[in-house]
């Protein structure tokens, strides 16, 4: 059956029927393909955010959909009360790709991440020796690691806390790119681990200085503490590598993945790590009823096959180079900042004539190209990863546009 609803029906169904926590802008998509989206009347889109860059490998890939549809025609869910046929085969792959012993599948991002904790725990009780129920978390000021109550414990965003307390004990909030307090946050001998994003998506693509993750890591050895990166937005090709720990050849002792983990198709994500951690974790401690389902396993192959395949951190890791050079050259008094890695980028906007960044973001759409701001002042720019050059600066000239346009 063919949608007869206009945009502005399907918008309001939206505010009449569902719940308020989500501002979108008022574009509704029906269709996606590659880089671009289309809305229900068929106007298209450079899709500039990629659904937080779980779509890394661009809109309905049909190797990724080939491999939902055939494993849904044959088995989607089991439950881990019993084997399957497609999760072993998923387990090698994924560990031998990250190059981990073992691998924890969950669901989504914020699963993973609270894997992670659980994970870390865990460790420091059975092998670091920390007194049961004492251990601390070490976190960063400016984090985004998701919505549920443990996590926004740690956030220092009142619009991701305030009014959800009680919260959660056991952490040490420091600030971001900060090598100094960290190392006073490691002083305390409870501390069990520390959660750092390489680059703090949500916080308007906050790129730390180099050699932070590399030197912050060393701190951790140091100190016999576990190194805990949360690539959800970050991995998957999204950066110029494979994982943006790479970049400072930092290999985490617990690595938390998401979001492009199935290009988009599907809520997959997993947690990555050695045995002598990840076997912390017995029988009946710690799982999930989706986590790990043969649907999910094939498609997570699949996805991973396109970036490995396809060469999509190569490509990420050029074009973010153009994409940083182009808005860095654009004369605009809007423009006061240009900053990111490979094809996760932000444009920190400086209000004009009483215009800011949402203007600027209702305006790149109406000229084509979807974006979102973050924080109010900054716009975040990550297309998926199979964009080409040439499309690539199209869109680029699409969003200059609608900057000069507020001159």
């Amino acid at each position: 059956m063919v949608n007869q609803l206009t945009s502005q029906q399907l918008i309001q169904l939206e505010e009449t029927y569902g719940a308020h926590n989500y501002h979108p802008l008022p574009v509704v998509l029906a269709k996606g393909q590659g880089p671009f989206v289309w809305d229900v009347e068929g106007k298209k889109y450079f899709d500039f955010l990629s659904a937080y860059s779980a779509v890394n490998q661009g809109h309905c890939h049909p190797k990724i959909v080939n491999a939902l549809i055939e494993q849904a025609q044959k088995l989607t869910l089991t439950s881990r009360a019993f084997f399957n046929d497609s999760l072993g085969v998923y387990e090698k792959f994924i560990t031998e790709y990250f190059g981990y012993d073992k691998v924890l599948p969950m669901n989504t991002g914020v699963e993973a991440d609270e894997t992670a904790l659980k994970l870390c725990r865990k460790w420091a009780y059975q092998k670091k020796g920390i007194p049961d129920g004492e251990a601390k978390i070490i976190a960063c000021e400016g984090n985004f690691h998701g919505r549920t109550i443990t996590v926004i414990s740690m956030s220092t965003d009142p619009d991701a806390y305030r009014e959800y307390g009680p919260y959660t004990p056991g952490f040490i909030k420091i600030p971001y790119n900060n090598l100094d307090a960290l190392a006073e946050a490691l002083e305390d001998p409870h501390v069990a681990g520390f959660l750092v994003e390489p680059i703090q998506g949500e916080a308007g693509v906050y790129v730390p200085d180099e050699g932070y993750l590399a030197k912050a890591y060393a701190m951790c050895k140091e100190k016999n503490v576990l190194f805990m990166a949360d690539e959800v937005q970050t991995g998957i090709g999204r950066t110029g590598k494979l994982l943006a720990c790479d970049h400072e050849n930092v290999r985490p002792d617990i690595l938390i993945l998401g979001k492009a983990l199935s290009g988009g198709v599907m809520p997959i994500s997993a947690v990555l790590a050695d045995d002598h951690i990840m076997l912390c974790i017995k029988p009946g401690e710690h799982g999930s009823t989706f986590g790990g389902n043969p649907l999910a396993a094939r498609v997570a192959i699949a996805a991973l096959e396109v970036i490995r395949d396809e060469h999509l951190a190569e490509n990420a890791a050029r074009l973010g180079e153009i994409f940083r050079n182009e808005m860095r050259a654009l004369k605009s008094e809007m423009i006061e900042l240009v900053r990111g890695k490979g094809l996760l980028n932000a444009i920190v906007i400086r209000p004009r004539n009483g215009k800011e960044a949402w203007d600027v973001c209702l305006k790149m759409a109406e000229n084509g190209v979807l974006a979102k701001p973050t924080h109010q002042h900054i716009i975040r720019f990550a297309p998926p990863l199979v964009i080409t050059e040439e499309q690539l600066r199209e869109a680029i000239e699409l969003i200059k546009k609608s900057i000069l346009s507020f001159q």
